[in-house]
């Protein structure tokens, strides 16, 4: 592989690019589903191509293909010249990449079961197991379980002199249960929406969770919000459990302090970001105790690697320190935009065939020093939601709205009765601002986003948000009637 990339770079150069990086990547994927007591779409694939991307005269040129061979990587790195040549004369400006240390390594993600290796029948013997259990109440009318697994081995070579050999695990479990009377129909996941828990770590992940323990209460759950009341419609204190916190940072911090987004370079998938250039170091975010930090180095942290697709080494930095906004996600082209004089590494494709460009990093709020039984019983009159169910965020981040599955009423310090389809919403600084506790390390917890897209054509990619329950005052919750 290093020959085969040194000679992909050695094309690129002597037909005109003053920088070339080559990918080469194999993907090995699995996915395991049942459905109401059956398995349903079982699938095994594996991939292997490779990319080339240059500059020439201050513009990209980009070429994929998924034969590996000497003659194929000469041909493509050619036209990916021949394309950079025809981008630089509509360039708006010239691409100016920030300066990188020169690395040979090799970093492979900590797994101790490779998931690849476990039989089949013992991953669907858990979920068959846990989706019986699912519907011993007739009304659960659909139950599902799934568990999936990505092997990817990378060799990243730049004209700089960088050779980066890199393999990374990722496993994914989860389960959810429907709940159907007349025209109602409720659900109930575990341990996460969307096809639940992911994580960069082997089989390890799905035998270390209590999966089978969590059945019985997601199955009565289900049914409960059946007949539960609607969510009340207010301004209340909003308490929100680590899984939901997760995405509403990747929505209202993640997406925009991605630095393509803030200066126009991304707009055409969800938008642009109200987090403009000037408000660095100066803004006021959140409330003091808002601390957001990106991670690249986080153990179990999808977004979790030793260097990015630009090999640029993974980094640890914050985002909103103190509740003021301190930093953004970069990568080598965009950092002297905020006057980095480095990338933050947040530069990653989805596969060999696509162009990489910034993602979120992990993301992570630190926790606070509240324990959960404590922040109950310090919330007089408060709303507690869990798990997502739908979200909507407009083109500048900051006018937003959540679902979640399910909620409980907070009264005089006790959880209460459950509400059904609960919702929240609020203006990014405005609600970051009104955040006044935090709960400590016990609770907190690293969440997986295992299917953020953007850009255009889409990528879809995978970071982590780590979160512990969180309340925020005087929030407007349930359906807001004028």
């Amino acid at each position: 592989m290093r020959n085969l990339t040194q000679y992909a770079l050695g094309v690129a150069k002597k037909n005109g690019a003053q920088y070339a990086d080559i990918r080469i990547i194999e993907y090995r994927k699995q996915s395991v589903n049942v459905k109401n007591g059956e398995p349903v779409d079982l699938g095994e694939g594996e991939s292997f191509g490779f990319g080339v991307r240059v500059l020439v005269n201050g513009a990209w040129g980009f070429a994929a293909s998924g034969t590996v061979t000497k003659s194929e990587i000469e041909r493509v790195a050619k036209l990916a010249v021949r394309i950079a040549k025809a981008s630089a004369s509509l360039k708006v400006r010239s691409v100016r990449l920030a300066p990188e240390p020169v690395y040979d390594e090799h970093w492979q993600t900590p797994c101790v079961i490779d998931p690849f290796i476990v039989p089949l029948d013992k991953k669907l013997g858990l979920l068959l197991q846990i989706d019986k259990i699912l519907r011993k109440d007739k009304r659960i009318k659909s139950a599902t379980g799934a568990m999936s697994f990505v092997k990817k081995h990378q060799w990243l070579a730049t004209s700089e002199g960088s050779f980066i050999n890199q393999r990374t695990m990722r496993s994914g479990v989860g389960y959810a249960a429907t709940a159907v009377k007349g025209t109602e129909a409720q659900v109930r996941s575990y341990p996460a929406s969307f096809r639940g828990q992911f994580m960069s770590m082997g089989y390890e992940l799905v035998e270390g969770m209590p999966l089978l323990e969590n059945a019985d209460r997601v199955r009565e759950e289900a049914i409960a919000l059946l007949t539960a009341p609607l969510c009340p419609s207010g301004k209340m204190d909003l308490l929100l459990e680590g899984g939901q916190m997760a995405l509403q940072i990747h929505e209202s911090v993640g997406h925009p302090t991605e630095l393509d987004r803030v200066i126009g370079m991304e707009a055409n998938f969800a938008g642009t970001s109200f987090a403009t250039t000037e408000k660095l170091g100066k803004f006021k975010y959140g409330s003091d105790i808002v601390n957001l930090v990106a991670d690249g180095t986080v153990p179990g942290g999808l977004a979790t690697v030793g260097w990015d697709d630009e090999a640029v080494r993974a980094q640890r930095w914050h985002l909103v320190k103190g509740g003021i906004f301190r930093g953004y996600q970069t990568d080598r082209e965009t950092a002297h935009f905020c006057g980095d004089k480095r990338s933050h590494g947040c530069c990653r494709a989805d596969s060999w065939a696509s162009v990489p460009m910034v993602r979120n990093n992990n993301i992570s709020l630190m926790p606070g020093d509240w324990k959960y039984e404590d922040l109950i019983a310090d919330t007089k009159r408060g709303i507690l939601m869990a798990t997502n169910k739908s979200w909507s965020i407009d083109q500048k981040r900051l006018n937003f709205q959540f679902g979640t599955e399910i909620a409980w009423e907070i009264k005089n310090g006790r959880i209460g009765r459950i509400f059904k389809n609960p919702t929240y919403q609020g203006i990014t600084p405005q609600f970051w601002g009104s955040c006044d506790a935090i709960c400590d390390e016990d609770d907190w917890v690293l969440w997986g986003i295992a299917s953020c897209g953007k850009g255009q054509p889409m990528q879809i990619s995978e970071m982590s948000h780590g979160a512990a329950t969180t309340r925020f005052r005087n929030v407007t919750v349930g359906i807001v009637k004028k």
